[in-house]
């Protein structure tokens, strides 16, 4: 594709490279064919840049943008008819899910016809939404980093792998859930993992392939990880948790990762507003 685009100067060919392996992580991430017609698609790209590349600045994500739109054109030629790009700040792919939305992805969690299918259904419904674990966090967990809180009677304490190491309280609604898919699988002497545990070969893909397994049910909206880790920050922000709380268990470094949940919080009440900005 960067071929056909005949850049001129080597930084260039740079730059599209860059953008486009960025692209092929998240199609890959996804689900999707490696097709050049997929890729670069205008509905793929802009879901990409809403929601494939949380952590970088605006302003990189802008140039992701505009590169692999002009890699797009030059390979198909032409702006397609879908209309304006989706604003950077803002995604539908990554709002929350309702209450509502959660009780039917239960019930069709509850409704696939496997027992490995519906237990790894449950499994990520209590991670996401219960921990607010994204699929590389889900991904290398072992049944052991499941374990009762020693402060809390009852609670349940998920302990991450990789690169943001933490110690995560699960919402009590999910509890019972995450503890009762790790019991099932323990047993003297195993290291099982807890997702998927007969899959021995991890990859980016375990979940996107896990789930593409699935059987749908109409009118039921897909399970994606990253709208039930925005479901579980939404809860702790209108639950009141000191932001400090939200930041450690969230596993980021600053508050940009956070912002895009601000839009979807709940309002408050100008009276109760005025009283917890007096201090009262």
């Amino acid at each position: 594709m960067v071929l056909i685009a005949d850049p001129v100067l080597p930084h260039k060919a740079r730059e599209l490279l860059g953008a486009l392996a960025q692209l092929a992580l998240f199609c890959s991430s996804e689900g999707l064919p490696v097709n050049a017609e997929v890729w670069l698609q205008r509905e793929v790209i802009e879901r990409f840049i809403a929601v494939g590349c949380p952590h970088v600045e605006e302003s990189t994500r802008g140039n992701y943008r505009s590169r692999l739109l002009r890699l797009r054109e030059v390979v198909f030629g032409g702006d397609c008819v879908t209309g304006e790009p989706a604003k950077l700040s803002g995604s539908s792919r990554n709002r929350p899910y309702s209450r509502r939305e959660l009780a039917d992805l239960w019930a069709w969690a509850n409704g696939q016809p496997t027992d490995e299918l519906r237990w790894g259904c449950k499994t990520l419904l209590a991670l996401g939404a219960g921990v607010g674990l994204d699929s590389p966090g889900v991904i290398p967990l072992r049944v052991h980093d499941v374990r009762s809180s020693p402060y809390e009677s009852g609670a349940v304490v998920v302990a991450t792998r990789g690169e943001r190491k933490r110690e995560i309280l699960c919402r009590r609604p999910w509890e019972p859930v995450l503890a009762a898919a790790a019991e099932r699988l323990t047993a003297p002497g195993t290291a099982s993992y807890l997702f998927r545990p007969n899959s021995y070969g991890r990859g980016t893909n375990t979940v996107t392939n896990f789930l593409a397994r699935t059987k749908p049910s109409q009118g039921v909206p897909r399970l994606v990880m990253g709208r039930l880790r925005t479901t579980w920050l939404v809860d702790l922000f209108n639950a009141r948790l000191p932001i400090t709380v939200i930041v450690a268990a969230a596993g980021v470094d600053t508050l940009h990762g956070l912002s895009r949940v601000l839009p979807c919080l709940a309002g408050v009440p100008a009276d109760e507003a005025a009283r917890l900005l007096r201090g009262d």
